[in-house]
């Protein structure tokens, strides 16, 4: 009888006053879920990697890592269960850093970070079509470079947040005021430097500048300012760019996952970007949505273009995403998109996959499963595939570096 009453009792609530009721009540009950599965001050952690893993990281041959650990050289390695070796993401960097030492000529080869004439990479992840899996993109992008020696950044445009909280940021109750992207972009006196949001990840590597609900600021701020004819210190589109250079020294690949919208925010991080990959799943709906995405898309950058501002992008690809080989009409699309579009369309694609899906649900990608989690061969799918993607990207980052 209680649960009737509390029911009525909602349903006779303003519309407004319900959702807002519903978003208190749903963020409660993820908050206790969370408490459950990561206590208090509990922090997301890494996988340990075996010597063969760390071999095919690193290119040292795994008798010569055997060999540092036996002569106590270099990071020292947990011992398992099984007294087999294991090293931290950290470690691994340690050895890359201790390999490029020893070996200078081959440098580039242990330590890939960006040398001098080297630019900054700024990839934008891109559509606004939701559940063209541009997080799971990003992640799997960032956790990629990172594990092959590259320092990333991460920067979560998208109010819904979901790249944060795949780093284990919760947005509503890890993200305080002033600490998303938005400090970095604001018009007023407590704009802050882009350096003082960045967060350190458990993922070795990998730098995050968290999203939340405040990153929609940027969407509110700008047409006002524009309306009220105030003179901003730069253009709305070059902000993001311009914050962003403040810390180019330290990165080498920069990550932007962007919101489900052509915004200004948007606007911006296609101006940033260096390199710009849409992910397009392919079904009818979502093509035809990303061609309406396209159109709007120039009609912006047509924009910039009359302020006589000039873009610089290495590259422009489609990723087919959420793939199922085996279903004709999405192989029907596919192809289209290979017959129209055929030097701009990645060969590899990001297969749909349970052992995706089950990572996802804990908040990881497929690179922090550990052997044994799910089904082998699922895993042996998804992480080939996403391997095959994330190759082809950094392929193209290499080519615009003037890399073989």
């Amino acid at each position: 009888m209680p649960d009737a009453l509390a029911q009525k009792t909602v349903q006779s609530l303003a519309p407004a006053e319900r959702v807002w009721r519903h978003a208190r009540v749903l963020s409660q009950q993820l908050n206790a879920l969370r408490e459950r599965m990561y206590p208090p001050h509990a922090q997301k952690s890494l996988r340990h990697f075996l010597t063969n893993e760390v071999s095919k990281l690193t290119s040292i041959p795994d008798s010569t890592l055997k060999l540092m650990s036996n002569e106590g050289k270099g990071p020292l390695p947990a011992r398992l269960e099984n007294n087999h070796r294991a090293y931290s993401l950290a470690q691994v960097n340690e050895l890359r850093q201790l390999a490029a030492a020893q070996k200078p000529s081959e440098a580039l080869r242990f330590l890939p970070h960006r040398r001098a004439g080297e630019h900054l990479q700024i990839l934008a992840i891109a559509n606004f079509k939701g559940g063209s899996a541009k997080t799971t993109t990003s992640v799997h992008l960032a956790h990629y470079l990172a594990l092959h020696g590259y320092r990333v950044l991460a920067i979560d445009l998208d109010p819904q947040a979901s790249l944060s909280a795949m780093f284990g940021a919760q947005p509503e109750m890890d993200v305080a005021a002033n600490e998303t992207v938005w400090a970095a972009l604001r018009y007023d006196e407590e704009r802050r430097p882009l350096r003082e949001v960045i967060r350190k990840t458990y993922f070795s590597g990998v730098d995050l500048i968290p999203g939340n609900l405040e990153v929609m600021e940027f969407e509110y701020e700008t047409p006002r300012m524009l309306a009220q004819a105030r003179k901003a210190d730069t253009l709305f589109f070059e902000r993001l760019g311009l914050a962003i250079r403040e810390v180019e020294d330290d990165y080498d690949v920069v990550i932007l996952d962007t919101p489900p919208s052509l915004g200004y925010l948007t606007l911006g991080a296609i101006y940033a970007s260096t390199g710009m990959v849409v992910t397009i799943h392919p079904a009818m709906l979502d093509v035809a949505s990303m061609g309406q995405f396209l159109l709007m898309m120039g009609d912006l950058i047509d924009v910039i273009s009359r302020e006589r501002a000039s873009m610089r992008q290495d590259f422009f690809r489609y990723l087919v995403t959420r793939h199922n080989p085996y279903d004709k009409p999405q192989t029907e699309i596919v192809a289209m998109l290979r017959m129209l579009f055929p030097d701009d369309v990645l060969m590899p694609t990001a297969v749909e996959s349970t052992a995706v899906e089950a990572a996802g649900l804990a908040k990881r990608s497929i690179y922090e499963l550990e052997p044994g989690e799910i089904g082998r061969e699922a895993f042996k799918r998804a992480r080939e595939s996403f391997d095959s993607v994330n190759e082809g990207i950094l392929a193209l980052i290499n080519e615009s570096w003037g890399r073989r």
